[in-house]
C-alpha cells in the first residue's frame, strides 16, 4: 500500500515514491491543489501563516485575534511531521484532520452536553449580563462554578460508579445481569 492516488498533486511525482519529507516539504513551500474529480473534491489550497494583527480596540473578536496572533511564532508542522513519521499518515492527511476536528469542537460539545444543557450554561451569563452589575456577574460565576464542579463530579470521583454498580447487584436495577 502507498500514498493515495491523488499524492502525486503534492510532488508531480509517482504517489509510491513520496517520502515524508517530500510531502512536507511540499504542503510548507508550495500550493497544494486536488483535482475536483478526486475523492477529496471541493479541497482547496491552503497556506499556513502566522497573524499578528492589527485589530482595532473595540473589535468583538479581539480575545480571538489575540489567540491567533499569540500562537502565530509557532510551526505546527513539527508537531504533524513527528506525528506523521510514527504513524505513517501523510502530514497533509493529519493537517486535514486537525483542522476538521478543531473546526467541529463546537458541534461535538453541543452534541456532548446537549442542547439543553448549553442552555442552562447560558442562563446565568445572560440574567447577569441583563442586570450588568459586577455583583451579578460574580452570582453567575458562582452558579456556572457549581454546575461545573457537578458535571465533573463522577469523573474526579470515578467511585460513585463502582458504589452504583453494587448497589445495582444487590437489587438487581442497576448494572449486573438484565
Amino acid at each position: 500500500m502507498g500514498p493515495p492516488p491523488w499524492a502525486w498533486v503534492l510532488c508531480g511525482e509517482s504517489s509510491r515514491n513520496l517520502t515524508v519529507r517530500q510531502v512536507f516539504a511540499a504542503f510548507v513551500f508550495s500550493r497544494i491543489t486536488i483535482p475536483e474529480s478526486d475523492i477529496l473534491s471541493g479541497m482547496t489550497t491552503l497556506n499556513l501563516e502566522g497573524w499578528i494583527g492589527p485589530w482595532p480596540d473595540d473589535d468583538k473578536d479581539a480575545n480571538f485575534k489575540a489567540d491567533v496572533a499569540a500562537h502565530a511564532h509557532l510551526d505546527p508542522l513539527g508537531t504533524l511531521s513527528n506525528l506523521s513519521n510514527g504513524t505513517g499518515i501523510p502530514v497533509g492527511a493529519l493537517a486535514h484532520y486537525v483542522l476538521c476536528r478543531w473546526a467541529s469542537e463546537g458541534s461535538s460539545a453541543l452534541l456532548e452536553l446537549g442542547p439543553r444543557m448549553i442552555r442552562r450554561l447560558r442562563e446565568p451569563i445572560e440574567t447577569a449580563e441583563a442586570e450588568g452589575t459586577d455583583e451579578a456577574r460574580l452570582a453567575a460565576y458562582d452558579q456556572l462554578r457549581q454546575m461545573t464542579d457537578w458535571l465533573n463530579f463522577p469523573l474526579d470521583h470515578p467511585e460513585v460508579y463502582d458504589d452504583l454498580l453494587a448497589r445495582g447487584d444487590e437489587s438487581g436495577s442497576v448494572g449486573g445481569d438484565r
